[in-house]
C-alpha cells in the first residue's frame, strides 16, 4: 500500500527537455518473447517501471535468466525449448499486461503454474483470456468473478479463430502468444484497431504476422531469435509532460526519441485538434516501430469530445487529458469509456472525486464524464487510489491551481515512471 505524499505547487510554464522511460507496452513484449527466443537479447533503455520488473521476475522464474549491466542494457538468455516450471506462484504485482500476456505464453507450457497480484490487479477481470486461452486448450482456474489469481494447466493447444469483444491489446497479445505454439493459425479479430506492439515485436523476433483488416493470425510452431533493440521513450507517459505544456501558453518542451506507433499517435493528433501546436522531429523507425523527437509550444486549447474508437486508442490518456480539461475552452466530454472503471482504480470516479476537490464542475456517468472548459481550480487535497496515472494526472492538474495541491498516495506513480514527480519540478517554471 503506498501512503506517500508529493506537493505540487502552481507554475507559470513549461520549459525544456525530458526523456522519458522505455515504452511499457514494448518493454513488457521483449522480455516475455526474449525468454521465448534462441540466443541472448539485449534490450537498452529498458522500461524502468515497477510494472516491467514484475515481468522480467516472471520470466526468471520461468527459468530464463537475465542480468542488467551498469548502463542499464537487459541481457535475457532465452529457453527456445521450453520453460521451466515455477517453483512458486508468478507474483506479476500491479500489472494487468504481465498477468494477461504471460498466460498465453504458459498456456502452452507442459506444466501447471499460478499467476497472483497486489490488492488492486486481484480486482481486475481475466474472463477475457481464460475463454479463448479455455477454447485453445488450457484448463485454467480463477477466483470468484474470474480475477487472479490464476492456476493455469498448461499443455497442447489447437489454433481458434477468435472475436474479442472488448478491444483489448493485452488479450490480443496473449492468444497471439498461445498460437506460437498451438496447432494450426490462430487468428484474432478485434471490434476496434489497438496497439499493435504485440505483432510487431513478434515479427521483430522472427515470427511471421499476418494482418487483414482488423484481424491479425500467426501460424504455431514458429521459432524465435533473439534481437538487441532500443526501447522508445513511452509516448503515455510523455502524454502528462505534452499536457503540462499545453496549459500555458509560451510553453516550450521536447520529447526525445519517443515512440510514433500509429496506434499510440492518435494522442498527438488530438492534442493538435485541442490547440497545442507539435512537430515531430527526426522520424526513424527501429524493429518495426517508429520512433522520433516531439517539439510543442504551448497555446490556446479549445476542447472536444472523445468517443468510439478514440476512446480506444486514448485509454490510457483519458486521466490526463481530464486533468486539463477545466483550463480548455469548451471543456472534455469523454463516452465509451466503461473499460475504465475495471483498470487499477476506478478511474472514472477517481479523476471526478480528485477535480471535484480542486473546485471543478464535473459530470460523472457509466461510461465516462464531461469537464467543463472555463474553470478556474484551486489546490486541494486529493488521492491516488494507488493509481500511478490518477496520481501522474494530477499533478498535472495542479499546475494551474491557486494554492498547492497535496496528492496522496503519490508514489503510485513508481508503477510506471520512477522520478516523475521530480522530472515535472525541473520543467515547471
Amino acid at each position: 500500500m503506498n501512503h506517500s505524499t508529493t506537493v505540487v505547487k502552481p507554475a507559470r510554464g513549461i520549459e525544456g527537455s525530458v526523456r522519458v522511460p522505455g515504452d511499457k507496452s514494448i518493454s513488457h513484449r521483449y522480455a516475455m518473447l526474449g525468454a521465448l527466443a534462441d540466443g541472448v537479447t539485449r534490450l537498452s533503455n529498458f522500461s524502468t517501471a515497477r510494472d516491467c520488473t514484475s515481468t522480467l521476475e516472471c520470466v526468471r522464474a520461468l527459468g530464463a535468466q537475465w542480468s542488467k549491466d551498469d548502463s542499464g542494457v537487459i541481457e535475457i538468455s532465452g529457453r527456445p525449448t521450453g520453460l521451466a516450471a515455477p517453483k512458486a506462484p508468478l507474483d506479476c504485482g500491479n500489472s494487468g499486461s504481465t498477468i494477461r500476456m504471460l498466460s498465453g505464453i504458459l498456456a502452452a507450457q507442459d506444466f501447471a503454474s499460478e499467476l497472483f497480484g497486489d490488492e488492486s490487479l486481484s480486482r481486475r477481470p481475466m474472463q477475457r483470456i481464460i475463454g479463448p486461452l479455455s477454447q485453445m486448450g488450457a484448463r485454467i482456474n480463477a477466483s470468484d468473478g474470474g480475477r487472479p489469481p490464476l492456476r493455469i494447466e498448461g499443455g497442447h493447444l489447437k489454433a481458434i479463430s477468435y472475436k474479442v469483444p472488448v478491444a483489448s491489446a493485452q488479450v490480443k497479445t496473449a492468444i497471439l502468444f498461445a498460437g506460437l505454439f498451438a496447432d494450426g493459425e490462430t487468428s484474432v479479430e478485434e471490434p476496434l484497431r489497438t496497439r499493435d506492439h504485440g505483432e510487431v515485436a513478434l515479427r521483430a523476433f522472427g515470427a511471421e504476422v499476418k494482418q487483414s483488416g482488423l484481424a491479425a493470425s500467426i501460424r504455431g510452431g514458429q521459432k524465435l531469435r533473439s534481437i538487441e533493440a532500443n526501447v522508445p521513450g513511452d509516448l503515455s507517459s510523455g502524454a502528462f509532460f505534452l499536457c503540462a505544456a499545453a496549459l500555458f501558453p509560451g510553453s516550450h518542451l521536447i520529447l526525445d526519441q519517443v515512440l510514433m506507433n500509429p496506434t499510440r499517435a492518435r494522442l498527438l493528433d488530438w492534442l493538435s485538434v485541442l490547440g497545442l501546436r507539435i512537430s515531430v522531429m527526426q522520424l526513424d523507425e527501429k524493429n518495426g516501430e517508429l520512433v522520433g523527437t516531439i517539439e510543442v509550444r504551448g497555446n490556446q486549447l479549445k476542447g472536444g469530445t472523445i468517443s468510439g474508437a478514440d476512446t480506444a486508442a486514448l485509454i490510457d490518456e483519458i486521466p490526463v487529458l481530464a486533468a486539463i480539461a477545466p483550463y480548455t475552452q469548451n471543456g472534455i466530454e469523454v463516452r465509451d469509456a466503461k473499460e475504465l472503471r475495471v483498470k487499477e482504480s476506478d478511474r472514472i470516479t477517481a479523476i471526478s472525486a480528485g477535480l471535484r476537490a480542486m473546485g471543478a464542475n464535473v459530470e460523472e456517468r457509466e461510461d465516462g464524464f464531461s469537464v467543463g472548459g472555463c474553470q478556474s481550480l484551486h489546490g486541494a487535497e486529493v488521492d491516488s487510489m494507488g493509481d500511478h496515472r490518477i496520481a501522474m494526472a494530477f499533478g498535472i492538474a495542479a499546475l494551474r491551481a491557486s494554492g498547492d495541491t497535496v496528492i496522496h498516495n503519490s508514489d503510485a506513480s513508481e508503477v510506471s515512471f520512477p522520478g516523475f514527480f521530480q522530472a515535472l519540478e525541473r520543467l515547471a517554471k
